[in-house]
């Protein structure tokens, strides 16, 4: 079989429109949580830490200088407030997927966990219908 044959069967299956899709509200969720991070969680932090905006905090390591060409040279910096946001946005995100997973595990665990009913007897009248058959054809054979 051809390579573009494969792929195209391969690309038709359910699963990697899926996959696309699942990628396309990952990537909104994602802005959705830093947006709750860096605009709604993080403010109130840093006003409890003096009125500071989280991601400027930072260490120092060198700081901004001008070369002989007069050009300046950028500082280098420890950037560890922003850390901080992408760990609370990481926190966040795999929270959600574990409620999320975690539903879809119970909702699949109920769907098993269904009895299955118990096979219906049939009334005693048709019972004793079939036995009288049965006996009908056992003597013709004789």
């Amino acid at each position: 079989m051809g390579m573009l044959t494969e792929f195209k069967e391969f690309a038709v299956k359910g699963n990697v429109i899926d996959l696309a899709v699942g990628v396309i509200i990952g990537v909104a969720f994602g802005k959705i949580v830093s947006s709750l991070v860096n605009d709604i969680i993080m403010p109130p932090i840093g006003l409890i830490l003096g009125g500071k905006e989280f991601d400027r905090l930072r260490v120092i390591l060198k700081k901004e200088t001008i070369n002989e060409a007069g050009e300046t040279i950028a500082a280098v910096t420890l950037n560890y407030g922003s850390f901080i946001q992408n760990v609370a946005d990481f926190i966040i995100v795999a929270f959600v997927i574990f409620v999320a997973i975690r539903t879809v595990n119970k909702l699949n665990r109920k769907e098993e966990a269904k009895p299955t009913p118990p096979p219906v007897t049939p009334p005693k009248e048709e019972m004793l219908l079939t036995e009288i058959r049965d006996l009908i054809k056992m003597n013709k054979g004789l």
